[in-house]
């Protein structure tokens, strides 16, 4: 019986490969394209239903004077919108939230980087720390502006209680415009301070230790390492908190009514709660969607325009 030809003989490496790892088998086209088949209309469906239309109806409605009954049929063109940008309660409520969002930014941001700082070192009471600053996050923005109306209130708030202990008159913080805007920007600091902080906490165990070694032995102090190394390694983080502090600065609507009810005057109005009081509360739903249109369009072009300035290459 002749001899069967030799194929080329194989290196150590070569068999031991075979052995070890499993041949992956390609995945067919055909199998990609069953599973889109099955997956992709459900989720385009349910996005279709719940998401565009519903743009594509307030848009509609934004152009007609509609209360909400009926067929809408008067057609008034972009008169909502002109009467939206010359309401000054508006115009007050857009303020409003430029403002939250410099003190998310300025207060917020800071103070929750300087507690993640503080709670970032696996230390004896840190992680008790943590979930006791993290808990207001889980509360939900009525419930909390529900207890800090109760807080605030002049006639039985421990708020209005301390000052008068120290000498003072009652203080009704919830009644004038200052301090009632004031008094929404605690409750949002408060509120979710500790969700960036868990963030900042997050990336900070991330970085590498060995950076903060080299840099101390090259000579550098604390403040030069937080400058250096800290701050750049924790730059995409940054920018992620700065995103959500706008984007819900943007959104603000379940803790201003229960707190202040856009009152007094309609002073502390957001965009979200001025749509809802001064477009669905009146049944002018037609103007009410035109104050969801510009909202839309403000946030979606925020988050297209942060996302490629500043997060392209995160």
């Amino acid at each position: 019986m002749a001899p069967r030809p030799c194929s080329k003989p194989s290196t150590s490496s070569e068999v031991v490969t075979a052995l070890v790892l499993p041949r992956r088998r390609p995945r067919r086209p055909r199998a990609m394209l069953v599973t889109a088949a099955v997956f992709v209309p459900p989720a385009v469906l349910l996005f279709t239903l719940f998401v565009v239309v519903p743009m594509g109806e307030a848009a509609r409605y934004s152009f007609y004077n509609w209360n909400g009954y009926g067929v809408p049929k008067a057609f008034i063109g972009v008169k909502n919108y002109l009467q939206l940008f010359a309401n000054a309660t508006f115009r007050q409520a857009a303020l409003n939230n430029l403002l939250i969002i410099v003190a998310s930014i300025g207060i917020q941001l800071p103070l929750a980087l300087g507690m993640a700082l503080l709670l970032a070192r696996r230390e004896i009471g840190s992680v008790a720390f943590r979930m006791i600053f993290f808990l207001p996050y889980i509360l939900a923005d009525v419930a909390a502006g529900l207890i800090f109306r109760f807080i605030f209130d002049g006639d039985y708030g421990p708020v209005s209680s301390l000052a008068q202990q120290l000498g003072f008159g009652p203080l009704y913080m919830l009644a004038a415009p200052g301090t009632a805007f004031t008094a929404l920007i605690i409750v949002i600091v408060w509120k979710y301070f500790g969700f960036h902080m868990m963030l900042y906490i997050a990336g900070l165990q991330g970085i590498d230790r060995s950076l903060y070694e080299a840099a101390t032995m090259d000579g550098a102090k604390a403040r030069q390492r937080f400058w250096h190394v800290t701050l750049p390694q924790l730059a995409p983080m940054l920018k992620l908190s700065v995103f959500f502090s706008i984007i819900g600065a943007l959104q603000l609507f379940d803790m201003v009514i229960p707190l202040t009810g856009g009152g007094p005057f309609d002073q502390t109005h957001t965009m979200v709660s001025f749509l809802y009081s001064f477009g669905m509360g009146r049944m002018r739903i037609g103007f009410g969607s035109a104050v969801g249109v510009v909202l839309f369009a403000v946030s979606v072009l925020f988050a297209f325009g942060y996302q490629r300035l500043l997060m392209r290459h995160e």
